[in-house]
């Protein structure tokens, strides 16, 4: 995630890297271990924290971020959806998940839209949103997740004071605007996303630590007029790149990919991203020792990727062989529900891992 800050600030002509790598204030801040750079002449790797890490606690919640900074991460990985009074919210469904959050009281007496589950969060208010307990229920598929009953969907602004608290000033924040660009009617507009997220990371004071993820590149373009200090970061699943079929697909902007000849790397190079964050292959829950495993991610797409400047953070890898397979192929990071064991691989081939920021007081 700091390569990725680093490069964009390359791409851009800017700042020195290490005012990036620093504590806030101190740009002459020395590295420390498990950074890129750590002067030990060890490897850095971006070990990405999928919604705080759901395979080890309940999603999107603050006691996820909290225990991926006591593991140590290089970057937190969210998504936010902006409710019906815009307010930034840091949950991955734009429609509220049965399997994940239930309802536990009106916000007021007769409220006619409660219960809330299964009601899109663009239609309810902060106040109705708050009233569900995201953390009691342990989601199917994922035994070693803990629950945290009674956990509340958090603002984007409380997991900014969650990394303050704990001085995490070198962990990195990857944000992603979840702009339904296939149904635009079940999010909230692409201009309220830009224009939310990008006065809360200036009003966060963490700037220099968070790069915007989408699916939806028509965002990132107009991120990238709005706050054009934040690395873009191009998230794709091949299916929505639509290549071969008539026009441009709803997801990308505006960019027709056949006229980059089918190739997502040239066209998110065309806008000035930062980083590509594809899918690791298919089926997406499958891994490279599946018979029916089709890797998308290559060798060649990640050489290609370098040429033109461009990080390659897969998602979402769970299982060891097939974070072993992507490292191989020079990846720069991957977006995992484990990063205990990302950490694990990496350190068996002698990688820096990121340090750990525990709470003020415990170490």
């Amino acid at each position: 995630m700091l390569r990725t800050l680093c490069r964009h600030l390359t791409r851009a002509a800017a700042v020195a890297v290490i005012v990036l790598a620093g504590v806030p204030g101190a740009a002459s801040a020395a590295p420390q271990d498990g950074e890129p750079g750590d002067g030990h002449g060890r490897r850095a790797f971006d070990v990405q924290a999928h919604r705080g890490g759901l395979g080890l606690t309940v999603e999107s919640t603050l006691p996820a971020f909290a225990r991926a900074l006591d593991l140590g991460v290089s970057t937190l990985e969210l998504d936010v959806q902006i409710t019906e009074d815009g307010r930034a919210v840091v949950t991955h469904d734009r429609r509220v998940d049965g399997r994940k959050c239930q309802d536990t009281a009106p916000v007021t007496p007769g409220d006619p839209e409660f219960p809330y589950v299964g009601k899109y969060v663009n239609t309810l208010s902060l106040a109705q949103v708050r009233t569900l307990d995201c953390g009691s229920r342990q989601l199917a598929g994922y035994p070693e997740q803990v629950t945290v009953p009674g956990a509340r969907m958090p603002l984007l602004t409380e997991v900014f004071a969650l990394v303050r608290e704990r001085h995490a000033y070198r962990v990195g924040l990857n944000i992603e605007t979840k702009v339904e660009a296939g149904a635009p009617e079940q999010t909230a507009p692409r201009e309220q996303f830009v224009q939310v997220v990008a006065r809360e990371v200036r009003a966060s004071g963490l700037l220099r630590q968070v790069t915007i993820q989408s699916f939806d590149w028509g965002a990132l373009m107009r991120m990238r007029e709005v706050e054009p200090r934040l690395p873009l970061v191009a998230l794709t699943n091949y299916d929505f790149l639509q290549v071969g079929q008539p026009g441009a697909s709803p997801w990308l902007g505006g960019i027709d990919i056949d006229d980059f000849g089918g190739d997502p790397l040239r066209a998110v190079d065309s806008f000035g991203a930062a980083a590509f964050s594809p899918v690791h292959g298919f089926p997406q829950n499958g891994t490279i020792t599946d018979p029916a495993y089709r890797p998308y991610v290559t060798r060649a797409m990640v050489e290609q990727a370098h040429a033109l400047g461009l990080e390659v953070v897969p998602w979402t890898v769970n299982d060891t062989a097939t974070m072993e397979y992507l490292i191989d192929l020079g990846v720069d990071g991957i977006i995992t529900d484990y990063p205990d064991r990302l950490r694990e691989v990496l350190a068996d081939r002698g990688y820096a891992l990121p340090k750990p920021y525990p709470a003020r007081g415990r170490a």
